[in-house]
């Protein structure tokens, strides 16, 4: 940091440098099939066997589950590498149930959900969790899923299900991408803050922001939804070539944007980047010294509503058990370890949000959204974005 303000350790750096991607999986592009760590730090699992004929799928009796059985969970690979209380909540799934989970980290969202359609049938796991809604209508399309509707579902905000027409998948969470800014750099300058995507456009904030690449990063993907829902068809390309001749700085992926560019984290230039409206909390939780205020605001008019799914794969060996791994990953027990942890907002409505959220995540009125088959136009409008502010 080039002036006194709060600072990161090396290890609370790297910690958030994970939390805050949550909301369509990691940004970046490298993908990592591994199955990372070991039982104690990633809880590697094997799954049961099936639960009665006559039982719900929430039923959790060890006797009913056959000990050799493994299920297996796809994730994105901002999955929690460590011992976390995400890691704990499965292990305590596995103790209860004789199911174990092992975690298989498959890439970015896009990587992911392109593996598991060419392996559609004959999967490479048995439950995939981190589908979001700019890939759902792939997902569904290439018969991933296998239709499930879970009881759990009654305590999940039906906003989050609107997407799903025959059960496919299961709202986990969600989050919000928006423009973040520096609250500091604008107060010592005396310059008011951005409030709108149009205000992003004036003469006033030019050489301020950063964005991700659409086609590389699912926040830069989000940002740009937000510009396609608030103008549609014809504006937002005149949008975006507003922004360009403004002077927007692209770069591939969250991780470079944020703590290579952002004012607030590094000796970057940009007051102004597109992360998350729970980028704020984790800015508090992480602060060294203790902050009791954050350091950095949201644009709520800039947001984008990311929703995550988790989803039975199509010919797992193990339906029954994948089903109740399924209703534990939206039941309260694990969602409660979301928000601190993965900084996303849990899908299940009885879960209370902890105090850091309350008090300083930014959740936005009415926030852009995907209707169901929008996203066919994804490639179309990545390659209308390239032309327009990268010629």
């Amino acid at each position: 940091m080039n002036r006194p303000r709060l600072t990161h350790t090396t290890a609370a750096l790297l910690t958030l440098a994970v939390a805050l991607v949550p909301a369509c999986g990691n940004d970046e592009t490298n993908v990592d099939t591994t199955v990372e760590g070991s039982a104690s730090d990633e809880t590697d699992a094997a799954q049961g066997g099936s639960a009665a004929d006559d039982e719900p799928a929430t039923s959790m009796e060890p006797s009913t589950i056959a000990p050799s059985t493994n299920l297996t969970l796809v994730a994105y690979d901002s999955f929690p590498e460590e011992d976390t209380p995400v890691n704990e909540a499965l292990a305590a799934f596995s103790a209860e149930t004789g199911i174990e989970v092992e975690v298989l980290i498959a890439g970015d969202t896009g990587a992911m959900v392109s593996k598991a359609a060419l392996t559609a049938g004959n999967p490479e796991g048995d439950v995939m969790w981190g589908v979001d809604n700019t890939f759902l209508s792939r997902a569904v399309d290439e018969e991933i899923f296998e239709p499930y509707e879970s009881p759990a579902l009654d305590e999940v905000d039906p906003d989050l299900t609107e997407l799903v027409q025959d059960g496919e998948a299961t709202p986990v969470d969600f989050g919000d991408v928006c423009v973040n800014y520096d609250i500091g750099w604008f107060a010592e300058r005396e310059l008011e803050p951005p409030a709108t995507l149009e205000d992003l456009a004036d003469p006033r904030y030019e050489d301020l922001l950063v964005v991700e690449n659409p086609a590389t990063s699912s926040p830069g993907m989000g940002f740009l939804l937000a510009t396609i829902d608030e103008l549609g068809e014809g504006g937002w390309q005149d949008y975006w070539a507003a922004l360009r001749d403004n002077g927007v700085l692209v770069v591939d992926g969250w991780t470079e944007a944020y703590y290579e560019q952002f004012t607030w984290t590094s000796d970057g230039d940009r007051p102004l980047v597109v992360s998350y409206g729970s980028s704020p909390p984790a800015e508090v939780i992480f602060a060294d010294p203790p902050v009791d205020e954050a350091p950095t605001g949201v644009m709520t008019e800039t947001c984008f509503r990311q929703i995550e799914y988790a989803g039975v794969l199509r010919g797992t060996d193990h339906p029954d058990e994948a089903r109740r791994l399924v209703d534990f990953l939206v039941g309260a027990e694990f969602q409660e370890t979301l928000a601190l942890n993965l900084f996303v907002y849990p899908a299940n409505e009885s879960v209370e949000l902890p105090a850091e959220f309350v008090d300083h995540a930014a959740t936005p009125d009415d926030p852009a959204t995907v209707e169901a088959g929008t996203m066919t136009a994804r490639a179309r409008w990545i390659d209308d974005w390239t032309k327009v502010t990268l010629r």
